[in-house]
């Protein structure tokens, strides 16, 4: 798609994701409306200029988000609630944060007559997958967390106005993000923990998780790969974002301890599950995404390097929640 002088809002502008995706896109000549409630973004990742602005407000105030969306020509909708961990502590705030809110993006799309979205799921939402690596074709199982409940729902919505109202949808199933901005996982976790006390890392669950964890600068790249190359007779399109490697909650906390410098004890909480609903391995099926040409550019190793450095440079990124 040719983003030359388009209007693009995004959603959660100000948060990890969200930022980089609002960065690129005014690289591409687009005019970029930040929507953001700061309840989880920051204000430093937002550089607001001729054309890129905010709209600081909140995706359950239905008439701001209609307000909002006047004159855009696509929607990059990646604000949600991602704390997958508490979500048992605050059961609504999924519901609210990641259904409810979608669906106002799409009646405010729906009222201003705007038809494409891209929107920001989770490789959570296949579980405990029965095939590793797992395809977006794989049967989806009974949901553990409220977190991959609420993103398998708004999916439900994003899919039924495609078809229902002929929006062009494309959906981009995640697994964890690294890179500058991170914010939020178990990386910052681990260095507050070490920065804390070098000597001892308490670690959830038995250190043999997996993920195949993603730079954030290959997520959007392969996000803006499926819209330049998108075939219409295909809507909805869906696609798997992620590493072909997968790295191990263990292996990662020996990068992070040689690169600040330590050597401590680990205490393991016990158990493969590091809290309910967590999954235990998620490798994901890239072949949909890398047969339009995209690939990982940066290894995962690489990632935890960059993001632990970044964390360190920029001491807001510590502000307590």
């Amino acid at each position: 798609m040719d983003f030359q002088g388009k209007s693009a809002l995004v959603t959660g502008g100000a948060g990890f994701i969200g930022s980089h995706v609002a960065d690129a896109l005014v690289l591409r000549g687009a005019v970029v409306t930040v929507l953001d409630n700061f309840s989880t973004g920051f204000r430093e990742f937002v550089k607001e200029g001729d054309r890129l602005r905010l709209a600081e407000g909140d995706l359950l105030d239905d008439a701001f988000v209609t307000r909002t969306m006047k004159g855009q020509d696509m929607v990059f909708h990646l604000a949600a609630n991602a704390d997958v961990k508490d979500g048992l502590l605050h059961p609504r705030k999924d519901v609210e944060q990641n259904v409810i809110a979608t669906q106002n993006v799409l009646e405010a799309m729906r009222a201003n007559g705007v038809s494409r979205i891209a929107f920001s799921s989770t490789g959570a939402l296949y579980g405990d997958a029965p095939v590793l690596p797992t395809p977006e074709t794989c049967p989806f199982p009974i949901q553990t967390s409220l977190y991959g409940a609420s993103k398998v729902a708004a999916e439900g919505l994003l899919t039924a106005y495609a078809i229902g109202y002929g929006f062009q949808t494309w959906i981009f199933r995640f697994v964890s993000l690294l890179g500058p901005r991170y914010s939020h996982g178990h990386v910052i976790d681990f260095w507050r923990k070490l920065r804390k006390n070098p000597k001892v890392l308490d670690v959830l669950g038995d250190g043999h998780q997996q993920k195949s964890y993603l730079h954030v600068s290959d997520c959007v790249a392969a996000i803006l790969t499926a819209i330049d190359r998108v075939d219409p007779k295909n809507n909805p399109h869906i696609y798997n974002l992620g590493h072909e490697d997968w790295l191990e909650v263990n292996q990662s906390i020996r990068i992070i301890s040689r690169e600040l410098g330590v050597t401590p004890e680990i205490r393991y909480s016990g158990g493969e599950r590091g809290w309910v609903g967590d999954a235990p391995k998620i490798l994901l099926d890239t072949k949909k995404i890398q047969s339009l040409g995209w690939k990982p550019t940066k290894t995962i190793e690489e990632s935890v390097v960059e993001t632990l450095r970044f964390i360190g440079e920029n001491a807001y990124l510590d502000r307590s929640r």
